[in-house]
């Protein structure tokens, strides 16, 4: 029988990691996988390539030049971490809207049995893969190395995240910063920026006969009041964002959120450049202060008028919404997002952990905290919702949006009606900033932290990370400059449709269970998490990677594409041709990294096709 091509040269291509006992893997404790560039150096064959299966190789000694890798000072620090990334806005305005767009309370319902078959199995997987192999996002998936596309692809949308998330927290620093003034420029319409269209009051008792009697505004009949614009979305349309035509007209920079901008990447770069030593400092403030702040607003917002009405609105079930596939999906991609699963940050945390933590347990617990801290702040929204509903004369479903009309339209709209509005909006915005910049440096964290592991020891220098992340940073910044010009909005809409959409996270999440389960081996993984936590997590995981989580993505990602609706502006304008062909190459950047690394490497690789299927999932079969 003739020889395989590959057995002279594998250990250039061999990814196996760590020393192989009974067929698991084992990390040499330092944080770095035994070997130069995810290979093994163990005992070996005749042939000089890696161990023979079946045999324990002598534990070598971490690679001169490599730092030991870093550990979290205490397991708090992780677990403060992870809610600080997860626990972002979107639990803040993207799911009391889906909750009250849905049905109210009966979306709780599909969130949670989604949440329990697709988020948390998930969630599970990624902090366990982490903390096992002690790697970030790419070389973690050095144990099924035909699939080691699916780090690249994470890395890549993590990068889109950190690109054009940080708008919003620009946005929140710009508004902070207006706050500071006794008369907040968004309550009133003798602004520079304010065209005549703009009302400040509108009080529908007053529209008496087609007229109203307020002869400020002139004898305006109740259709021509109806064009009328709230000096709310005229400072964030006009002075803010000052809008353009479209994707096509890009128009000037705004100097000021330019500043903003600058200022946010400044507290990002320093909160990231020491390491987890710091950064698990910092989120004991930024993860904790959130939910004082929401806290106090929900203490506030119930003792306004209209705030009962509001609740029941959000809480109250409409049970017929059950059997409307639009409600499955819309938990679906919700848990997904929130959970921060398919990005490779909850990989990159986990690697800093200790390799007999008991990351079962942290699972549950991280996602019992997303999905409360969601609900909880459920109740804040709409208890202010429903003062403003009140106060406007309106229903609440015309005063709930969602996105950064909630954040920038309808917040802004509540502290102006609560009193010294200045104060309660220097709060909220400040509130918003610190509630997102977790969430901003933690995956920076994960993005630096993967590019870094792919150095090899001999190309270690003292300040390494510090440069990686100002290069991280740098990069993004100079993308932003795109989103801080007048038509900064249409390309920010781009990124957050495209890049990190919920089916570019949805085929990651996929690919993920495939190759842990049918690759690399489900049993073959829990007997590493028993080996890591002492004992083998309930069967349940088991079944939900290798059947019921795969089901409910693809399932989840063929409606996604399916019922595909081009991308437009406030349901108004809609975006060229080459707009959407930008933004579809941006889906595709991290969704084909995952066949194009399989063709790759089987192009690379000599030999006949068996042998290279052989070879190349010989290190996810038991």
């Amino acid at each position: 029988m003739e020889k395989p091509a590959f057995e002279t040269d594998c250990c250039a291509v061999n990814v196996v990691l760590g020393e192989e006992k009974k067929g698991h893997l084992i990390p040499n404790g330092n944080g770095h996988q035994v070997g130069v560039n995810g290979s093994l150096i163990g005992g070996t064959d005749g042939a000089g390539c890696g161990p023979t299966p079946g045999t324990m190789s002598s534990v070598e000694k971490p690679v001169p030049g490599y730092p030991e890798r870093e550990q979290w000072t205490r397991q708090m620090d992780f677990i403060m971490s992870c809610v600080g990334f997860a626990v972002g806005l979107g639990n803040v305005w993207r799911f009391p809207y889906l909750c009250y767009k849905n049905g109210g309370g009966v979306f709780l319902i599909p969130y949670l049995i989604i949440g329990v078959v697709g988020g948390i199995p998930i969630f599970f997987l990624e902090i366990a893969l982490g903390q096992f192999m002690k790697a970030g996002s790419i070389n973690v998936w050095n144990i099924a190395p035909l699939f080691k596309g699916l780090g690249y692809a994470s890395m890549v949308i993590v990068f889109f995240c950190n690109t054009y998330y940080i708008m919003v927290l620009a946005w929140a620093f710009y508004y902070f910063i207006k706050s500071f003034n006794a008369t907040l420029p968004w309550s009133t319409c003798d602004n520079p920026w304010n065209t005549p269209s703009c009302i400040e009051i509108f009080h529908h008792e007053d529209c008496l006969n087609g007229t109203i009697g307020n002869t400020t505004y002139g004898n305006m009949t109740c259709e021509e009041l109806a064009d009328g614009r709230s000096p709310i979305i005229e400072f964030w349309e006009n002075k803010v964002l000052n809008i353009s035509q479209g994707l096509d007209y890009p128009g000037s920079i705004n100097w000021e959120l330019l500043l903003c901008l600058a200022a946010v990447w400044v507290m990002v770069y320093f909160c990231v450049w020491k390491g987890v030593k710091s950064t698990g400092k910092i989120v004991y403030f930024t993860a904790t202060f959130p939910y004082v702040v929401l806290i106090i607003l929900l203490v506030r917002g119930v003792t306004l008028p209209g705030a009962y009405d509001g609740i029941m609105y959000y809480i109250k079930p409409d049970w017929s919404k059950l059997g409307e596939a639009q409600v499955w999906i819309d938990a679906g991609t919700q848990i997904f997002f929130s959970y921060a699963i398919g990005l490779g940050a909850l990989t990159a945390l986990g690697s800093y952990n200790r390799f007999n933590n008991d990351c079962y347990k942290d699972a549950f617990m991280l996602a019992l905290i997303n999905s409360g801290t969601s609900f909880f702040a459920g109740f804040v929204v709409f208890a202010i919702l429903g003062f403003m509903a009140n106060e406007q004369g309106v229903d609440i479903s015309q005063v709930a949006e969602t996105g950064p009309g909630l954040a920038f339209i309808a917040y802004p709209k509540a502290v102006t009606l609560m009193p010294m509005p200045p104060v309660w909006a220097a709060l909220f915005f400040f509130m918003l900033l610190v509630l997102g910049l977790d969430s901003q440096f933690v995956g920076v964290e994960g993005f630096v932290t993967g590019i870094l592991d792919l150095f090899p020891g001999k190309y270690y220098m003292r300040y390494k990370r510090e440069i990686s992340v100002a290069i991280c940073c740098l990069m993004c910044f100079i993308i932003d400059l795109s989103m801080v010009t007048q038509g900064g909005m249409y390309v920010f809409q781009l990124f957050d449709y495209y890049s990190a959409s919920g089916m570019t996270l949805l085929w990651q999440a996929f690919w993920e269970c495939i190759v842990v389960s049918w690759v690399y081996g489900a049993d073959r993984f829990m007997d590493d998490i028993a080996r890591m936590i002492g004992y083998r997590p309930f069967p349940w995981m088991k079944w939900c990677w290798s059947f019921i989580t795969p089901c409910v993505c693809m399932g989840i990602f063929l409606f996604h594409l399916f019922n595909y609706k081009p991308l437009t502006y406030n349901n108004t304008y809609v975006y060229p041709w080459w707009g959407e062909v930008i933004g579809w190459c941006m889906a595709l950047m991290s969704m084909l990294c995952i066949p194009v690394s399989v063709l790759y490497k089987l192009c690379r690789a000599t030999g006949t096709f068996k042998e290279e299927h052989v070879f190349s999932f010989s290190v996810g079969r038991s």
